[in-house]
């Protein structure tokens, strides 16, 4: 059963293609959803699939692209009401 998850990707993840990366990884594992710069310098990237193609995009997230430098990877809950896009976006 799909379900949908969300990260908070610290280091340095900006300007190093982090978002297109993502979203990269996560289409062919059929993932939806987005990976958006936030102004603390984080990545968020949000997902909706299957567990195990969650996981796979979720330990994929720990090296990111050769240029990023991973710090932390915080996985957040997320809201009943939050609904993914119907592709990935690297916004």
């Amino acid at each position: 059963m799909a379900e949908t998850r969300r990260w908070l990707i610290s280091g340095r993840v900006q300007g190093v293609f982090f978002r297109d990366s993502t979203r990269r990884q996560a289409e062919p594992l059929g993932l939806t959803g987005h990976a958006i710069n936030l102004s603390d310098g984080r990545v968020e990237v949000l997902a909706h699939g299957e567990p195990e193609a969650l996981d796979q995009l979720e330990q994929w997230l720990h090296q990111g692209p050769a240029a990023a430098r991973v710090e932390e990877v915080v996985p957040m809950e997320v809201p009943a009401s939050t609904t993914p896009s119907d592709r990935f976006v690297a916004g």
